[in-house]
């Protein structure tokens, strides 16, 4: 059993060792590529990657959406900006079954505010307008299974 003064002793050492693992970490022109703290026998151990093995990351390039054919009874399309469905999945209009629906034709969203739920695999993803404006179309039906960028909901 541990007496408080060595408790003490032993939160004073894990403070340092931290705060030296940290000013190691930030005086690198990269970020570490390993770190090790031990407490009790009291080491730092930080390691870098050299020059010639780091090779630099380059962030992928955004892949832009697959355009979703909208179906039409014949009719031209509702102009305004289109709100997509942000993943696979089944598209609800109301929090939970019963419920008044998120958004209705003829509201008024704001940025950010949530218009939907798509459920992809038993993940509820909440689907939030990226623009202000008046709802013009629904697009989708609650319910109705959608796919990555298919449009949801016309704004104006």
């Amino acid at each position: 059993m541990t007496s408080t003064a060595e408790s003490t002793d032993l939160n004073a050492v894990l403070a340092t060792l931290r705060e030296n693992a940290v000013a190691l970490a930030q005086s690198g022109t990269q970020p570490p590529s390993r770190i090790r703290v031990e407490a009790a026998g009291v080491v730092v151990e930080l390691g870098w990657a050299s020059a010639e093995a780091a090779a630099p990351v380059v962030a992928p390039e955004p892949v832009a959406p697959t355009p979703v054919p909208v179906p039409t009874n014949g009719t031209a399309p509702t102009p305004g900006h289109r709100l997509t469905a942000p993943t696979v999945g089944v598209f609800y209009r109301s929090p939970e079954p019963g419920a008044p629906p998120f958004v209705a034709v003829g509201d008024h969203v704001q940025p950010g505010q949530q218009v939907g739920i798509v459920e992809a695999m038993k993940l509820m993803i909440p689907v939030e307008a990226d623009r202000g404006g008046p709802v013009l179309e629904l697009l989708c039906g609650d319910g109705e299974s959608v796919e990555f960028g298919q449009p949801l909901m016309v704004l104006g």
